[in-house]
């Protein structure tokens, strides 16, 4: 079980400070060229630009992730309803992305991967505690 919680803890981190960064680079240059996102990513989403995208990934996965993992490290009540909660929005988050920009990327599958293992930790750390 150690071993699992400081897989979850790294990849919290992992997640959520990457979502951050790249979240606030397409809030703040919603074209998407500091992260070399070419527009035409978006021709078959509902968006212009890379605004709400960004929005979106800030928030629900990188914030979220950031809380979740504090919420975790303190061992506070309810922790693995809420990584369940985070892998699902990261899940879901990949398969939108994969239905709206109609590229697949490697990182996608690790993300997807990462989502998963989230619901399936939170799930194990549910039924131990």
């Amino acid at each position: 079980m150690k071993t699992l919680r400081i897989l979850t803890i790294l990849l919290l981190l992992f997640n959520g400070t990457g979502a951050l960064f790249g979240g606030w680079s397409l809030i703040t240059d919603p074209t998407g060229q500091d992260l070399h996102l070419p527009g035409e990513l978006l021709e078959h989403s509902p968006f212009k630009d890379f605004f709400i995208p960004g929005i979106v990934l800030f928030t629900a996965i990188g914030i979220f992730s950031l809380i979740v993992l504090f919420w975790m490290t303190m061992q506070w009540k309810h922790y693995p309803i809420l990584l369940i909660i985070e892998g699902l929005l990261v899940t879901g988050w990949i398969i939108i992305q994969m239905i709206m920009i109609r590229e697949i990327s490697y990182l996608q599958f690790v993300f997807m991967g990462i989502g998963i293992f989230f619901v399936l930790a939170g799930r194990k750390m549910r039924i131990d505690n």
